[in-house]
C-alpha cells in the first residue's frame, strides 16, 4: 500500500467517541493505546497511526483554553513528525475548540480534524467508526505531495466543514454540525469528494507559529424582547471586562431604546471592543441596512458579518490575549485572519 510512510496523530481529549460498556451498563473511556484493537478497520487504512490520550480525559462541557494550549502544544511538539492530526472531541464545545485552534495555530499547512460522535464508539449502531476512519483517511490525503485540506476543519456525518464556520445544531441527530454560511469543503460518499477551491492555503508557507495567549474577560451578550437595562448594565460593567459578542435579530438589529444605545455606548467609551453577530443560524450582518442597526453601528459597534458566536468569541479572546490596542482588535475583527468570515466587497460599513 502507498500509504505505509504517511503518519497521522490521533489526540483524544474525550467525549461520547471514546466511551465503551465496562460490562456493568455504564459508559467509561477506553485506553487509546489498544485503538487498532477497538476499531480494528484502522488496520487496513495502511496508515502509520500513533495515539496520544488527555489524562485524565476531559468532558467536552470541562473545555477550558487550557486544553486548547495543551492541544496547540501537542501538535506543535509533533509537527515535524506527522502528516496530519485528528483530534477527538467531545460534541458540545467542538466548534469553539475548532474556532479557537484556527487562531492559535498560525501558518497551518497540515490537516488538523476533530471528530467525534453521537453514540459511543463501543455501541452496535455508533457514528464514532465512520466518523473517525473517515477523518484519518482525510488527515492523511495527499495531492503532488501536499495536504489536501491543510487547515483545523471538523468532520461529522459525511461532511468536512471548515471549523470557524461551523455550529453544533443538534444534540441528537447524528448529522450534529452544520456550516450554514461557508460551503462543506468535501463530502464522504462512496469516495471523498473535495471541493478544492473552497479550502484555505496559506500566502506563504512559513513554519507552524503556535500561539498561547487568550483572553477569558469576555461575554455573550444576546438581545431578546423585554430585555431590561439592569441586566445590560450589570453585563457590561463586570470587572475586567474586555469584550462583547452581541446576539442581535436578523441582520444586526435591536431595540432602539435610548437607554440601551446609551448603556453600550458607554462601554465602548471604556475600551469594550463589541462585535454584533446574528442570531439567526445562517445570513450576515448589514448594520447599515436598517435605521435599528445602524444606530449601533453610529456608536462604534463592529459587524461580525456572517461569523459564528463561537468564532466571534474565540477571536475576542486571541486577539484581547495578545495585547493588542482596541483599535488593532477592530481592525483584526474587522477582516478575515483564515477564512473565518466573508466580507461583501461592496460593504458599505
Amino acid at each position: 500500500m502507498e500509504n505505509k510512510n504517511t503518519s497521522v496523530l490521533l489526540i483524544y481529549t474525550g467525549g461520547t467517541i471514546g466511551m465503551v460498556d465496562n460490562g456493568n451498563g455504564s459508559l467509561e473511556p477506553f485506553n487509546f493505546n489498544h485503538l487498532l484493537e477497538n476499531v480494528p478497520e484502522l488496520k487496513r487504512l495502511g496508515f502509520n497511526i500513533s495515539t496520544i490520550q488527555f489524562d485524565p480525559p476531559i468532558d467536552s462541557s470541562d473545555i477550558m483554553p487550557e486544553s486548547w494550549y495543551e492541544l496547540v502544544k501537542i501538535i506543535s511538539d509533533n509537527y515535524p513528525y506527522f502528516d496530519g492530526f485528528v483530534i477527538l472531541h467531545g460534541t458540545d464545545t467542538m466548534a469553539y475548540t475548532a474556532s479557537a485552534l484556527s487562531f492559535m495555530l498560525e501558518n497551518l499547512n497540515k490537516p488538523v480534524i476533530l471528530t467525534g460522535s453521537q453514540l459511543p464508539i463501543g455501541m452496535l449502531r455508533t457514528d464514532g467508526k465512520e466518523n473517525l476512519i473517515t477523518a484519518i483517511e482525510i488527515a492523511a490525503a495527499k495531492e503532488n505531495g501536499n495536504p489536501i485540506v491543510p487547515e483545523v476543519c471538523i468532520f461529522f456525518e459525511n461532511h468536512l466543514m471548515r471549523g470557524n464556520r461551523t455550529s453544533k445544531i443538534s444534540a441528537e441527530n447524528f448529522n450534529a454540525f452544520r456550516s450554514v454560511n461557508y460551503p462543506a469543503l468535501a463530502r464522504a460518499g462512496i469516495h471523498i469528494r473535495y471541493d478544492r477551491n473552497l479550502i484555505y492555503h496559506a500566502v506563504s508557507r512559513k513554519p507552524l507559529k503556535p500561539h498561547f495567549l487568550m483572553d477569558t474577560n469576555v461575554v455573550v451578550l444576546k438581545i431578546f424582547p423585554g430585555i431590561n437595562q439592569n441586566t445590560v448594565h450589570s453585563i457590561l460593567n463586570i470587572p475586567g471586562l474586555r469584550g462583547v459578542v452581541l446576539e442581535t435579530f436578523g441582520t444586526g438589529n435591536a431595540p432602539t431604546s435610548t437607554w440601551l444605545i446609551e448603556e453600550l455606548k458607554d462601554a465602548i467609551q471604556r475600551n469594550i471592543v463589541i462585535v454584533n453577530v446574528t442570531q439567526c443560524s445562517g445570513g450576515s450582518v448589514q448594520m447599515r441596512r436598517y435605521e435599528t442597526g445602524n444606530k449601533l453601528a453610529e456608536i462604534g459597534i463592529i459587524s461580525g458579518y456572517d461569523s459564528t458566536t463561537e468564532t466571534a468569541l474565540t477571536k475576542l479572546m486571541f486577539l484581547i490575549g495578545h495585547k493588542m490596542s482596541v483599535e488593532q482588535i477592530k481592525d483584526h475583527m474587522d477582516c478575515s485572519l483564515i477564512g473565518e468570515i466573508t466580507i461583501p466587497a461592496t460593504d458599505a460599513e
